[in-house]
């Protein structure tokens, strides 16, 4: 039995025992429970456990022994609290996570009892809402009512995967979605305090911040310091008409980080306590320089001066980048688990991705998608822009898992899209750009060839018979003889299949330098540079990229398909695709190396573009998704498919030659010579 088929039988057994051990108990807590909502809880309390089970069977099994005594005080979304909790508190550690499940942490049992009394978000839900509505009316100065707007109703917002990032409330003009995932280490004891805190910010939103306003040209990290600065703001002008809410925000504030953890969220978590409780003192320079600029700038400006405050935030930033501190937008989470994900205070253009991730995948669930028509049927190629894009198709792929050193079957789906048309006029106006690029002389391979053979050769590895047999003719014949009798194998031209893959995850989008285009800017020029120059008749190139929005969702796009020639229909595909995401790379290679099992026999090649190491929101592991590219790299050797990689990040050696092998990556420092590394990698390649 191999290791796979192995593995596949050990964790079907797994299952099997997990579900003999819930059924009985599921149905006791079913019936426990009384009347039709019974069953609807015993389903969700077996969806948890099981989506423990993927994470950790023996931590599953652990729980499933002692899930009578859990359910004794629970409900079903409290044990998915409880749940979460162990996972969340001991994230890296697998055997206090299975004394968690196993109630042989003295914590667990504290939280067991915690997550017990707490009051659930469903009960509380009117008393929010009558709060809200007391907050939104008017409260002695009826300037601010205007502000307020509609009527702000409060909904949950349910958690239903183990490794999502922690969800923070959503803010809409009309909705706050509270997340029904806090659990007893987020800060507040009581439940209800956290969600009344909630309420109160949101409403401070509601009434003093401007929603949508443009992103610009901010990074990702002067997003989160504006926001941060932002929040605080509106807070204490609520606090100017209700100074009784300032302890219902000390309350439901993060617990105070390590004084020694000088990280991007443990910084924005002090300077956020420091920003609404005076009593607070901090020893770290940054965050007393937040406060003292806060204070002097709500002295001389006043608190409803925005810009101001947003200057404020710009230095803070600023100083963040001369700490060198590290900002990572796809883990970030904002610290005071009360505060909403600030989707509500901004707007990105169109043809761009909010670039801090995290916020982006929890906007997602609070907004309406937009209205989009397909392209009409026009005769002179005229298509209406911004339509929605096309699924081709879903693959489910493997993803090796280094903690147990097995293949997960069927783990990542890969869907293949065509990117949303743009019109023909933005790609003449992108070729237009692109005009003063001029074709590469591309070399073209030759190989020994075993079915073309030299003959009449001086040397060779073999008799050229018809030589040897004139020359026995011409002894006879007592003529001299002609020396040159063997024959040696001779060089073709051989056909190769190169499929450049492109990273479109959202870093890409970063400018490059001063100037005006982006690295996916430069990243399209080059591959479009390359299909320009391979000739008709020569080798069949193709042009795909990717990026990833967790393992359920790796998205595809074959954007000039193999052996096709560039035409302004491709060329407008390739300028329409846009930059998002992540970079789950060892399925993406899978995906590519499974399109190249189908070309015809020859040289077999990815070469990928990118500008990151793998990663993914839903994976906290550095190295998981690195030993997976690596994996698949393997995997794509074994099918006779070589890899090259070009990595555009100046610290990408180590991880580049972990998964790639020595020989086979090239890392670009000048961002503007990637075309060129492009042509040699190429070369390289059909060389070979």
């Amino acid at each position: 039995m191999t290791n796979d088929a192995g593995a596949a039988v050990c964790a079907s057994t797994s299952r099997s025992a997990l579900s003999d051990l819930l059924a009985p108990q599921l149905a006791r807590f079913a019936a426990a429970q009384g009347g039709a909502d019974g069953p609807a809880q015993s389903a969700v309390a077996s969806r948890w456990l099981h989506l423990l089970h993927e994470e950790d069977a023996p931590s599953a099994l652990a729980l499933a022994a002692r899930l009578e005594r859990v359910l004794d005080g629970l409900n079903a979304d409290g044990l998915g609290r409880w749940i979460l909790a162990g996972l969340r508190h001991h994230p890296t550690d697998r055997q206090r996570q299975r004394a968690w499940f196993s109630l042989d942490d003295a914590q667990a049992v504290a939280a067991l009892h915690g997550e017990a009394g707490a009051e659930p978000l469903q009960r509380a839900l009117p008393s929010l809402n009558l709060l809200a509505d007391g907050l939104l009316g008017p409260l002695g100065d009826v300037a601010f009512r205007p502000r307020a707007g509609p009527a702000m109703r409060v909904q949950p917002r349910q958690q239903t995967q183990l490794n999502a990032p922690r969800l923070r409330p959503v803010l809409t003009t009309t909705h706050l979605l509270v997340p029904d995932d806090y659990t007893v280490f987020d800060g507040a004891g009581d439940r209800l305090r956290l969600y009344r805190a909630a309420v109160a910010h949101a409403v401070a939103h509601r009434r003093h911040s401007q929603p949508a306003r443009p992103a610009g040209t901010l990074k990702p990290m002067g997003i989160a310091v504006v926001s941060a600065m932002e929040d605080a703001r509106v807070e204490h002008l609520l606090l100017r008409d209700l100074p009784g809410v300032r302890r219902w925000f000390i309350d439901a504030l993060a617990p105070v980080p390590d004084p020694r953890d000088l990280g991007f969220a443990a910084l924005l978590s002090r300077m956020d306590r420091a920003l609404i409780d005076a009593a607070y003192q901090d020893d770290n320079y940054w965050v007393n320089k937040a406060r003292r600029l806060f204070d002097a700038t709500a002295a001389s400006a006043g608190l409803s001066d925005y810009d101001a405050f947003r200057a404020v935030a710009a230095i803070l930033a600023n100083d963040l980048g001369q700490m060198r501190v590290q900002f990572n937008p796809q883990q970030f989470v904002v610290p005071a688990p009360y505060r909403d994900d600030h989707s509500y205070l901004w707007r990105f253009a169109d043809a761009q991705t909010p670039p801090d991730e995290a916020l982006a995948v929890q906007e997602q669930s609070a907004r309406a998608p937009l209205d989009a028509s397909p392209p009409p049927d026009d005769e002179s190629g005229e298509a209406q822009a911004g339509g929605p894009e096309m699924e081709l198709g879903r693959f489910s792929y493997p993803e090796w898992d280094r903690r147990i050193e097995r293949l997960r079957p069927d783990w990542c789906t890969v869907i293949e899209k065509l990117p949303a048309w743009q019109g023909m006029g933005v790609a003449r106006e992108k070729a237009g750009r692109n005009a003063t690029l001029s074709a590469l002389a591309l070399p073209r391979a030759r190989r020994f060839s075993r079915t073309r053979r030299l003959r009449r050769q001086w040397e060779g590895d073999d008799v050229d018979l018809n030589a040897a047999i004139e020359v026995m003719v011409d002894r006879r014949s007592r003529l001299q003889p002609e020396p040159r009798l063997f024959m040696r194998p001779g060089r073709e031209l051989g056909l190769s299949s190169i499929l450049v893959l492109l990273d479109l995850s959202a870093s890409a989008n970063d400018r490059v330098g001063g100037a005006a285009l982006s690295l996916l800017d430069i990243e399209k020029q080059a591959a479009l540079l390359l299909a320009e120059s391979v000739t008709p008749d020569g080798d069949r190139l193709a042009i795909h990229g990717f990026s990833s929005n967790t393992r359920a969702e790796v998205y595809y796009y074959r954007l000039l398909e193999f052996g096709a020639p560039p035409t302004p229909v491709s060329r407008g595909m390739i300028d329409a695709v846009q930059a998002r995401y992540s970079t789950r790379m060892g399925a993406a290679l899978r995906h590519a190396t499974h399109l190249l099992r189908h070309e015809p026999a020859g040289q077999r090649a990815i070469l990928l573009v990118t500008d990151g190491a793998p990663s993914d929101i839903d994976v906290h592991e550095p190295r998981y998704l690195t030993e997976d590219a690596r994996a698949a790299v393997s995997e794509a050797r074994r099918d006779g498919v070589l890899t090259h990689c070009i990595a555009v990040d100046a610290a990408a050696d180590p991880y580049v030659r972990r998964i790639f092998g020595w020989r086979n990556y090239s890392v670009v420092d000048d961002v503007q010579s990637l075309p060129a590394q492009v042509q040699r990698a190429y070369a390289r390649l059909v060389s070979r």
